[in-house]
């Protein structure tokens, strides 16, 4: 055993001693990525570190944090049913939105890849425009007034199918629902133009060698040739929206109100920002936000695991 151990540590100091004498000589590398590496550091791994410090204390930002241990996450689980009401509603939406703004995605980047250049680039630019334009989803709250001169409620009542006025944003039948039509049309962003720069990258060779292999047709030609291709930015693509399908908190909050009726279009982020702005326990907070980035890591590696599938 002292035989094997000792054989251990020295293998231990050998790979040491080689990994030291390769950053020795790679130090220029290190130098230049220092500034990303320390700005990384600071702005992303240092708060997710103390978010979840936090999320075992009592923190209310005018007292000192007081160690609680997991009961933040206890009352989370056990007693909040608005957190479980938001978490069933984000749940709907990333499960509805996230895949539909994915293949919705890549389908548009895949017919623009079609069309000649100058088209091409005028259709990225229309595509990409509403997940640009800041509160471009307050066009729905003239589309959905909840009174007769919305444009939603005016054509369905010339055409007598209601006879007053639905309360769209009011209404928790209606709400979720209309907010998840305005996150789709809002989806098409970073991960679109990922798919649309992926797909004029493929080597136009390859092509015809799949041609003289036996691909009959575009089906196969995608499967087989396009997708294996663009894994890159297909695991980017799913990341970008999987983040963006469990981070809805602006479209609910401007269109539905905070809080919105009977807590209908509450999710995650919205009760994050409710315990955290509003109430400052930031101990509570910090225990929402920590049980949000697991549920998005697994997400992550649940879907990554199936893009690895793709084109085998």
């Amino acid at each position: 055993m002292k035989e094997y151990f000792s054989k251990y540590v020295t293998l231990r100091k050998h790979n040491l001693s080689v990994a030291w004498k390769k950053a020795k000589r790679s130090k220029m590398c290190y130098a230049f990525l220092a500034p990303y590496a320390i700005l990384f550091t600071l702005f992303y791994i240092l708060p997710v570190c103390t978010s979840i410090f936090f999320s075992f204390t009592y923190y209310n930002i005018l007292e000192s944090p007081r160690f609680i241990g997991l009961q933040n996450y206890i009352s989370l689980i056990l007693e909040d049913d608005i957190f479980l009401m938001a978490i069933k509603n984000t749940f709907m939406i990333a499960v509805i939105t996230g895949p539909l703004g994915y293949i919705m995605s890549f389908l548009f980047a895949w017919l623009i890849n079609e069309l000649p250049r100058w088209v091409r680039s005028v259709a990225v630019v229309v595509f990409y425009a509403p997940s640009i334009a800041g509160n471009c989803y307050v066009i729905f709250s003239v589309f959905f007034r909840g009174d007769a001169y919305g444009y939603v409620n005016a054509f369905l009542m010339n055409l007598g199918i209601i006879d007053t006025p639905i309360l769209w944003f009011i209404n928790p039948t209606y709400m979720l629902p209309i907010c998840m039509i305005v996150i789709l049309w809002m989806s098409l962003g970073t991960g679109f133009l990922s798919f649309v720069a992926g797909l004029q990258g493929v080597d136009k060779s390859q092509f015809e060698a799949g041609y003289m292999d036996g691909i009959k047709n575009r089906w196969q030609e995608l499967w087989y040739i396009t997708l294996p291709n663009m894994k890159p930015m297909l695991m980017f693509g799913a990341v970008m929206s999987i983040t963006q399908a469990f981070g809805v908190c602006d479209v609910t909050m401007a269109l539905c109100g905070y809080p919105s009726t009977d807590y209908a279009a509450r999710t995650v982020v919205t009760h994050l920002f409710d315990y955290g702005y509003s109430r400052f326990e930031m101990g509570y907070a910090s225990a929402i936000a920590t049980l949000l980035f697991l549920i998005m890591i697994l997400c992550n590696k649940a879907i990554q695991s199936m893009l690895r599938r793709v084109g085998t």
